[in-house]
């Protein structure tokens, strides 16, 4: 590789949508774009205890696109081992990995003092991945930047920020390495955000490096609002509970929201609302505090909370979950891979009057998958339970753009980038992306695999 050149590494969210990691070097700089945790199937899980193509310390920076677990959920483990640069993002993201980041270490510590006590571990004594000391220490390390800032990181590297849409303070980042310029995209929102102002209009790259989540399809166009009101008008006429497995940042937000909208319109039953989450709460705080950054109203929001009744009590939680009256309960984790779901299925998965709500993307190889494909049995706290509450999901909720959300985007690019690639996808959503680009664009297209090499000349 010539001084001029550069190289990306792919180290995550290749042929997966987990654990995003893309290392950019020069001859005298290594970023990384993101610092993702694996999720989802064992296998992807067991990465996040090998080490790393490259050693940790000689990471110059971080750049996070926003602050979902698997963006920034690594970044502690990094740190243990030896890195020790800046993590550049913007104020809502460095809020947000703060809270995810000591949430992510908690349960870990949880989880292994339940599988020592219980002894469902095949290990002679689990341990977490991280703690809330490794957290501390990482979370020292961020910097914090406002969008359209120029950043410099050495003499070959600069970067900009610019809002794409998907959480609060989530980003594509604008690298500018030597003479060229390569786009991330990290997540992009879709094209009407529910919050958010929608994603800038980028014209200029030589490479992009796009995400394809949702690279296969398209979101329904049926009315959101109206297939809400219905899940829970339904629910309710059953005496049942709506348990709504939610993603903290973003998708909780935004389902408040559309509760409060159908209960302006008189559309609901007098059905209470428990946001039972200490996450989602901290992150609906980090939303009221950068209340300039979305599309409505600190009035408005404001309203939106009024009805909500927030749970961070570990006594209370447990009271309303061991409750059966009719009531909206949400809580995380988004793909009920942990948190106080768990609880709330435990105690009433099994009964048909309840149902569960699915409102974003569900993970290869997470419970929450399993389910929605049929699954009758899933299994927590080392044993498995019966599924027999009623299952429903509303797609469209997605914080991610679909695929046509993508092409849009892409269009405004003239010239035409280099090369495309394609990450932060399953094969089948990437591969679709990939067709799509290829037949309406005619751009050149490469699907990295995992720990691929592509140098950029």
């Amino acid at each position: 590789m010539d001084n001029t050149n550069c190289k990306l590494t792919f180290l995550g969210g290749a042929g997966t949508v987990t654990g995003s990691k893309t290392l950019v070097e020069t001859s005298s700089y290594k970023v990384l774009i993101d610092c993702g945790l694996f999720q989802g199937l064992k296998e992807l899980r067991n990465l996040n205890r090998t080490s790393l193509t490259i050693d940790p310390s000689k990471i110059d920076a971080i750049i996070l696109t926003h602050a979902h677990l698997d963006h920034c959920g690594y970044i502690p483990v990094l740190v243990k081992n030896g890195f020790k640069g800046a993590i550049h993002c913007t104020s809502p993201t460095a809020d947000l990995t703060e809270i995810i980041l000591k949430d992510s270490a908690k349960i870990q510590e949880e989880d292994a003092a339940r599988a020592n006590k219980y002894h469902y571990t095949r290990h002679k004594k689990a341990k977490p991945l991280y703690t809330q000391e490794d957290v501390k220490q990482s979370l020292a390390l961020i910097v914090r930047h406002n969008f359209l800032e120029t950043v410099i990181l050495d003499n070959s590297v600069k970067f900009k920020l610019y809002n794409n849409g998907h959480i609060i303070g989530s980003a594509f980042v604008e690298l500018k390495v030597h003479d060229k310029t390569i786009v991330f995209s990290g997540d992009i929102g879709q094209s009407n955000p529910l919050l958010l102002y929608p994603p800038k209009k980028l014209k200029n790259a030589d490479y992009i490096v796009m995400e394809s989540t949702y690279g296969d399809r398209t979101h329904s166009v049926e009315n959101v609002k109206d297939e809400l009101c219905k899940v829970i008008t339904d629910t309710y006429k059953k005496g049942g509970i709506l348990m709504i497995p939610s993603f903290a940042v973003e998708r909780t937000q935004e389902l408040l929201y559309l509760i409060y909208q159908l209960r302006q319109e008189d559309c609901l039953p007098p059905i209470p609302v428990y946001l039972d989450s200490p996450m989602g709460i901290n992150s609906t705080n980090v939303y009221d505090k950068y209340h300039e950054l979305q599309n409505i109203s600190h009035f408005e929001i404001n309203r939106v909370y009024n009805d909500v009744k927030f749970i961070s009590d570990p006594t209370a939680s447990k009271a309303i979950c061991l409750d059966n009256k009719p009531k909206i309960v949400l809580a995380g984790s988004g793909m009920i891979e942990g948190g106080r779901i768990i609880h709330y299925l435990n105690n009433h998965m099994g009964s048909k009057k309840n149902t569960l709500l699915f409102v974003g993307y569900q993970g290869e190889g997470t419970r929450g998958r399993a389910i929605l494909k049929g699954s009758k049995e899933i299994k927590f706290y080392g044993e498995y339970h019966k599924v027999n509450c009623e299952i429903k999901s509303i797609s469209s909720l997605s914080a991610h753009g679909d695929q046509n959300d993508i092409i849009a985007w892409l269009k405004n690019f003239n010239p035409a980038p280099k090369r495309i690639f394609l990450n932060h996808g399953e094969m089948h959503q990437t591969d679709a992306l990939r067709v799509k680009i290829e037949f309406d664009l005619d751009w050149e297209v490469t699907i990295p695999k995992m720990f691929s090499e592509h140098v950029l000349e």
